[in-house]
């Protein structure tokens, strides 16, 4: 599969990873849009929110889990969680994957 974010997984492309386990791993964004910007990945591919089912949902309900872990650990009081579902909502990436954003003045931006 030629997945930039499977490669990143599998450390075949580096990464500033934040966190890894059996299930999903963090690393920053390369082009980030706000102070922190992280990324959470399922370690198995899923393409996007839609591709999402029964077997799928607990590592999703897993990330969840895990994002107000590192959020906490990194002091954030405050942040924005995003995940764009295919090309026409800007999915540029199709492996499911949320953003995690915080740092001051994000407002009502939706970036």
């Amino acid at each position: 599969m030629d997945c930039v974010f499977c490669k990143i997984v599998a450390g075949e492309i580096p990464s500033k990873k934040l966190y890894e386990d059996a299930l999903c791993c963090a690393f920053y964004d390369l082009n980030p849009q706000a102070e922190t910007h992280f990324l959470v990945v399922p370690k198995t591919h899923i393409a996007s929110a839609q591709d999402i089912t029964a077997e799928t949902a607990p590592v999703v309900a897993h990330i969840f889990e895990v994002i107000p872990q590192l959020c906490k650990e990194l002091g954030l009081s405050g942040y924005r969680i995003i995940n764009n579902c295919g090309a026409s909502a800007g999915q540029t990436v199709m492996h499911l994957h949320f953003h995690v954003l915080s740092g001051p003045n994000l407002g009502e931006r939706l970036v």
